[in-house]
This record gives C-alpha cells, sequence and structure tokens, in this order.
C-alpha cells in the first residue's frame, strides 16, 4: 500500500508562492472566468466560498478561496461528539503553568491500526481556541492510513513538522505530499486525509488559533532571505467521486472532535481559486541570514513563518527552523548563548543533533523552556566551544525548530505524567563551574 502511495507522491505537481492568488482545475473549463459565482456554475458544480478570515479584515492579510464542488458543504448530517482521544485544546485548566525545564523522549510505538489522527497526541499549549487566541504543541505516532476518514480543524491551522516517514496529504485544494526536513501547512476549516509514505510516521504539530501564518517582515535585511515566498507549493486541484462506502468526517471544534458519517467524500473540489490554501515547504531552502563579522544573532533571525499579534513584534507563534549554516564569528561563543527569554520556546528535532546539546536531546523528542526559564547550552557543549579553534565551521549535521510564542505554555496532564518525561533534565546544567577570576 505504502509503494502505491509513494508513487502517488512522486508524481504530484504544485503551484509556486506563498499568499498568491493562486487557481487550479482538475477538468478544464470547471473554474468560472470573471466572477465567482455565476448563476450556473460550469459542469453542474456547486460554487462555494471558504472564508479563513473575516470579510472585512485588511485586504493584505484577507484569506479566502472559492471551491467547485460536486456537492456542497452543507449537504451533510447532524455530527457526534466523539471521544478526544489524546487530543487536548486552551484553555488548559487542569494543571499550572511550570517554570521548570521539561524535556521529552519521542511518543512510543503506538498500537497496530492507529493512523494519523488517532496518534495525536497533545502535549500543551496556551490561550484559548475558543476567543481564537494562543497555540498548541501536538505530536503524532501513526502507523496506518486514515482510510475512508477526513479530518478538519475549526480551532485552527495546522502546521504539520514530519520527524519520521513521509505523509501524503489529500485535501479539498489537491494533494500535497510532506517528508522529513519539510512541512505542511493545512488552513483553518480545510478538510484532509493523511496517507502514510512509509511503514509508520511520527512527529509534530503546531495548532495555531491565532492569526494565520505569513512570512515574517525582513526589514533592513532587503527584499531577499529567510523563507522565499516562491518556495512554498500549493497542490493543484484533485477530487474524488468514486467512493460508493460511508466516509466519517470529523471535525474539532472548540476542543472536541465531533463526527459524521457522510455517503460521499468531502474531497470533491474540482476546481478552485484563492489564497487560504494549503502548502508544503522544504525546511532545506530557508535561506540562513548569521554574523560575517561577531557574536551569535538573536533566535529570531531564523524565522519561517509568524502569527502576529496585536502589538507589533510580539507573535502570537513564531515557527523557526535551525537549518544547515557557517559559522564565522571571530571571538565568539557560537552556540546559542545562555538565555532567559520572555518569550516560551518549545523545541523539536528532525534529524541529527542540535548544536546547544551534546546528549539526551533526541529526533522525535523535544524541550519546553517556559517564559523566563533559563536555559542554554549544556557543559560539554559549553566547554568545548569556549576552547574550539575558530575556523569556519559548517553545521550540517542537523535540523532543529521552535515553535516560540508570547504566553506560557500549559502542559496537558498527560505530558506532565508521560513515561517519556526525562527526569533530570536540570542535570545537563549540572557542573558548569565557576570560572570567576576576580
Amino acid at each position: 500500500m505504502s509503494g502505491d502511495v509513494r508513487k502517488t507522491a512522486e508524481g504530484l505537481t504544485y503551484l509556486s508562492g506563498f499568499g498568491n492568488e493562486h487557481g487550479s482545475e482538475a477538468v478544464p473549463g470547471a473554474l468560472p472566468e470573471g466572477r465567482n459565482s455565476p448563476q450556473r456554475a460550469p459542469l453542474g458544480l456547486y460554487a462555494e466560498q471558504l472564508s479563513g478570515t473575516a470579510f472585512t479584515e485588511p485586504r493584505a492579510h484577507n484569506r479566502r478561496s472559492w471551491l467547485y464542488r460536486i456537492r456542497p458543504s452543507a449537504a451533510h448530517p447532524e455530527f457526534s461528539r466523539i471521544d478526544n482521544g489524546g487530543v487536548r485544546t486552551a484553555p488548559f485548566t487542569e494543571t499550572v503553568p511550570d517554570p521548570n525545564r521539561r524535556r521529552w523522549n519521542p511518543l512510543p510505538e503506538p498500537a497496530p491500526g492507529t493512523d494519523w489522527l488517532a496518534g495525536l497526541w497533545t502535549l500543551g499549549g496556551n490561550g484559548d481556541a475558543t476567543q481564537r487566541t494562543g497555540m498548541a504543541v501536538h505530536l503524532y505516532h501513526a502507523n496506518s492510513p486514515m482510510n475512508d476518514r477526513v479530518f478538519s480543524d475549526a480551532d485552527g491551522e495546522l502546521l504539520i513538522v514530519p520527524e519520521r516517514g513521509g505523509l501524503l496529504l489529500r485535501t479539498e485544494f489537491g494533494v500535497l505530499a510532506a517528508e522529513p526536513g519539510e512541512v505542511a501547512l493545512i488552513p483553518r476549516g480545510v478538510r484532509f486525509r493523511v496517507e502514510l509514505l512509509d511503514e509508520s510516521a511520527r512527529g509534530y504539530v503546531c495548532e495555531n488559533y491565532g492569526a494565520p501564518f505569513q512570512l515574517p517582515d525582513l526589514g533592513p535585511i532587503g527584499a531577499n532571505g529567510l523563507a522565499n515566498a516562491r518556495d512554498f507549493r500549493a497542490p493543484v486541484a484533485a477530487y474524488e467521486d468514486d467512493v460508493d462506502r460511508p466516509v466519517e468526517v470529523v471535525n474539532k471544534f472548540c476542543g472536541n472532535l465531533w463526527s459524521a458519517a457522510y455517503d460521499h467524500s468531502p474531497l470533491d473540489v474540482v476546481a478552485w481559486h484563492g489564497n487560504h490554501v494549503p502548502y508544503v515547504y522544504d525546511l532545506r531552502r530557508f535561506n540562513v541570514i548569521g554574523t560575517i563579522s561577531y557574536d551569535h544573532p538573536d533566535p529570531s533571525i531564523f524565522t519561517v513563518l509568524t502569527s502576529p499579534s496585536d502589538t507589533p513584534g510580539l507573535a502570537g507563534v513564531d515557527f523557526v527552523v535551525f537549518a544547515p549554516r557557517w559559522l564565522v564569528g571571530e571571538d565568539t561563543f557560537r552556540p546559542p548563548y545562555f538565555h532567559r527569554n520572555v518569550m516560551s520556546e518549545y523545541m523539536g528535532l528532525i534529524e541529527g543533533a542540535y548544536d546547544a546539546k551534546a546528549e539526551g536531546f533526541v529526533p522525535g523528542g523535544g524541550s519546553l523552556h517556559n517564559m523566563m526559564s533559563a536555559h542554554g547550552p549544556d557543559r560539554d557543549t559549553f566547554d568545548k566551544a569556549s576552547a574550539a579553534e575558530l575556523k569556519p565551521q559548517k553545521v550540517d549535521d542537523g535540523l532543529a525548530f521552535m515553535f516560540e510564542t508570547r504566553w506560557p505554555v500549559t502542559l496537558a496532564p498527560q505530558a506532565g505524567a508521560a513515561g517519556h518525561l526525562q527526569r533530570g533534565y536540570d542535570d545537563v546544567w549540572r557542573g558548569l563551574e565557576r570560572h570567576f577570576r576576580g
């Protein structure tokens, strides 16, 4: 089965450009010209608008798409509550925010037959999904495709970060493939199904309840750099119209999962146009900016996407990547510096090692350093970097990322009690000796 799925992934084509006004049709003539909702849509289709922002939000930030589908989304039965499984949603009221530093090993192996949604597990988050503020950190571990099952999230958009095993994402807009080293962005409300490119899949998810992710401003960097808009790829239209059995549609709404049995696939969009669309992005295409003189730049220089808040420069959540790069700073401690931050930082590792931690921080695992919780390199890293010869050094043996948010991350109870929570994480800073000679 995974061989057929991989063959599908290898044959995919895409549209290029983040935030573009894209358009695509799977059947020639399906996309209307010159208007959004003609009296009779082409080919007997239904015209439907999907709004990702309010109608009156500024045009530069407005997100919407027009879909031309075989059946309107309104044609569905009643939804019923189902068990949330491992999914939790802010506000997290069962625990209190914790200033202690935390680190986790990867999720354990799931039971056979666990699909992506069943394997979704919440670590924590902040804000309030019903107020469209804040975010949540999830992990997933799956070994089965979502057969006859489709998911949508009314609470937020989903930034999916594969760490082990690739994903094939069949969406209303078409099909995307995301391998480790790439990320997929699924907008709020877009329905999709996850199939596996390999025997199993593991990774991370940032659920953004707030303003949609956008590319960060570049300021004095200029017109180019960081994540280039052209490297974000949107799908071309593809539709399903051959399902003659019930399809379960699961909707995440205000923190709970609701299910309805459709008599057709809701992935039946034959044509579409707009800018509220899913994307896939290759993190290895990130144009890293760094010092060519001295000092370690602040990690904001590695921002891929940002969800802005009502305060300029203060993000609801930033997505940051530590991609391969050269280190050339003179008279400079080159690993990330010791730090206390007004923002809260969740870090994950996609492959290799992270240059601030010699051991314990492993692919599929993660660490949480909440607001003003002190963190930085461990002793081994500090000792080596303090004595290293400062010749140009290529950092290319790892790919790490960070979800950085303005609010403290409150753990879901399951995260604080998890068997894969590392005990004694504070010990990585034990042994940092007193060197003061005054």
